[in-house]
């Protein structure tokens, strides 16, 4: 082999040596440019992961959720009992930030949570055992209000009118939508053509908290509703056993609470009705007859028994169609656990005390005694 050619053999290794490099190169750089955006990604999406993971799990939500810290408990376990209750969205994140906020020592007991609370909320609660989650609001809405009451009530106490809660308590959008959300509560019971409003007897009565500046209208009444709905399903068992639909429970209970003064004897007079129910002798209650003349009066005219409604119980047996007032816990309990009385008659006298009879006779002698 000459010189010539073993100088271009040379040529040519080196030259393929060049292209073997720059494709090496190439592959090196094609790999530390994906790993360059692989990581990228990672970091991206850990950053969005962590931040979301730091946000409130619910900003929107009311309900309190009961924690309990037991003596000697870690960030770690305590990170645990938080997720699991679903009051912090990731366990891992909530140690790691308390640990790079230098935060500790928690305190042991028992909390009442919400899922709109920060992170740091919850740490400031922990560390002092109170809970720093406070309302921007409240209202409380008493027993026994009708829903024109309750309207008056939140016209009273919020930015709204009595007129924009009717409309949407009435709206059959709104009611749709509540019937799909708590559907164990408002059933096809409440599609009867004679109760006069849907929803009448479904926002409990109790004190409602709002962190919300400005809450709509639509949350502060469906957290009525979900109240209603948190409180009846306690009572899911009993109905069962009693053959009793949600719809007349809160019926019953609703003219308890109407009936009720503040010595009232809910649980016999709810024997009464129940044994009036069974003998198929009418109800006969004025609260009845008063909503069905749409009325708010502390007396009931013997002209007013006469009128012809669905809700007038003088007239019509067994239950009006639907509840005539919210009912709060006494007229609940009483609805699902009345006395074992033979009672089938009642009255009250000016000092609110109530006296019951078996007979209609001795009924009369009542009405001699304190009513005349």
């Amino acid at each position: 082999m000459d010189q010539e050619t073993q100088k271009k053999e040379m040529l040519n290794k080196m030259k393929e040596r060049k292209k073997e490099v720059k494709t090496v190169r190439k592959i090196v750089f094609i790999i530390a440019f994906a790993f360059i955006i692989v990581a990228a990604i990672i970091s991206i999406s850990m950053y969005f992961y962590v931040s979301g993971a730091l946000k409130p799990v619910d900003s929107e939500s009311n309900k309190t959720v009961k924690i309990e810290v037991p003596i000697g408990s870690t960030i770690d376990s305590i990170a645990v009992i938080l997720e699991k209750k679903n009051i912090i969205k990731d366990a891992k994140v909530f140690k790691y930030y308390t640990k790079f906020k230098n935060e500790s020592e928690f305190q042991a007991g028992t909390y009442k949570l919400t899922k709109a609370m920060t992170i740091d909320e919850i740490i400031k609660s922990l560390k002092t055992g109170k809970v720093y989650r406070q309302p921007t609001s409240t209202l409380t809405i008493p027993e026994g209000l009708t829903l024109d009451q309750i309207g008056a009530r939140i016209a009273k106490n919020t930015t709204y009118t009595t007129d924009e809660f009717m409309t949407l308590v009435t709206s059959k959008e709104f009611v749709k939508n509540m019937k799909s959300k708590y559907p164990e509560l408002i059933t096809k019971k409440v599609n009867n053509k004679d109760i006069r409003y849907v929803l009448e007897g479904y926002l409990y009565p109790s004190t409602y908290s709002f962190f919300a500046e400005d809450p709509t209208l639509e949350e502060i009444v469906e957290q009525m509703i979900a109240q209603t709905n948190t409180v009846v399903t306690q009572y899911s068992v009993q109905l069962k056993e009693k053959k009793m639909s949600v719809h007349e429970f809160l019926t019953f209970a609703s003219l308890l609470e109407r009936e009720a003064t503040a010595k009232t004897d809910r649980e016999t007079i709810a024997s009464v009705f129940y044994n009036r129910l069974e003998t198929g002798m009418p109800l006969q209650t004025d609260p009845t007859v008063l909503y069905a003349l749409g009325e708010h009066k502390d007396r009931v005219l013997y002209k007013d028994l006469e009128v012809k409604h669905p809700y007038n119980t003088y007239k019509v047996k067994g239950l009006p169609p639907g509840p005539i007032a919210n009912a709060g816990k006494e007229s609940l309990d009483a609805a699902i656990s009345p006395a074992d009385t033979p009672y089938l008659y009642f009255l009250a006298d000016k000092n609110g005390i109530n006296h019951f009879a078996e007979k209609y006779e001795d009924h009369l002698k009542n009405v001699d005694k304190y009513i005349k």
